[in-house]
């Protein structure tokens, strides 16, 4: 112990260096514990990051599906109201440009559609979704004003007459204060001045014999396929 003590006292000088020393190795390993407290706080802001991007991507999709609906809605009042159609014959005759411009634009925004906005989370898709959804909603702009300023005057003038007689016969036809007979009568004559004339779709046709149905029973429908 005696010898310890006086090489020690021999060598005190050394006591300067290996202060030196640890502190320079405290401070070494306050400066890692720096550095790995630093690399879990940004980490931890990279994984809040990617929650929130993700966030924000389903949002969006959410937003796209809710405007590629609200323009099917706007298609949906043409298709299933056969009095608009005859107003604005236009919106189902696919021999005009625009229309099939709509249409055309109406397929690519529903095949892109994903089943739920989780479904869609790759920018690439998202993005054309989007362009989807946007040129579905201009096309229908388009052609709904070109067939709003154009009405019925591509038609001559008897099957402008026609169409007005069909216009009336329809109203009779969903007229709950005529009878049985008188509805099922004008709707089988408004059938007639209207074919060849504008194409009815037959989501259009059911909405009609479902609104006019009830109160034509028990009378044979006229759109009973045994009866026509």
């Amino acid at each position: 112990m005696e010898s310890l003590f006086d090489f020690l006292s021999d060598k005190w000088w050394l006591v300067f260096p290996m202060s030196a020393l640890a502190g320079h190795w405290a401070n070494s390993w306050r400066k890692a514990g720096d550095r790995r407290h630093q690399r879990k706080v940004e980490l931890y802001k990279l994984r809040n990051q990617v929650h929130a991007a993700e966030k924000a991507s389903v949002a969006d999709v959410e937003s796209l599906m809710a405007a590629h609906g609200a323009t099917n809605k706007r298609w949906l009042e043409y298709e299933l109201d056969v009095g608009k159609l005859i107003d604005f014959p236009l919106m189902t005759d696919v021999r005009e440009p625009l229309t099939v411009a709509f249409l055309r634009a109406k397929r690519e925004a529903d095949g892109l559609r994903p089943p739920s906005a989780a479904d869609m989370t790759a920018p690439s898709r998202v993005e054309a979704y989007r362009k989807a959804v946007d040129d579905f909603s201009v096309a229908l702009d388009v052609a709904e004003r070109e067939a709003r300023r154009l009405k019925d005057s591509k038609f001559t003038g008897p099957e402008r007459e026609r169409l007005a007689t069909a216009r009336q016969l329809l109203k009779i036809a969903e007229d709950h204060a005529a009878t049985p007979a008188e509805r099922q009568a004008a709707y089988k004559r408004a059938r007639r001045e209207l074919d060849g004339l504008i194409v009815l779709p037959d989501v259009a046709l059911a909405a009609l014999e479902d609104k006019i149905s009830p109160m034509i029973e028990p009378a044979v429908r006229p759109w009973d396929p045994q009866h026509r």
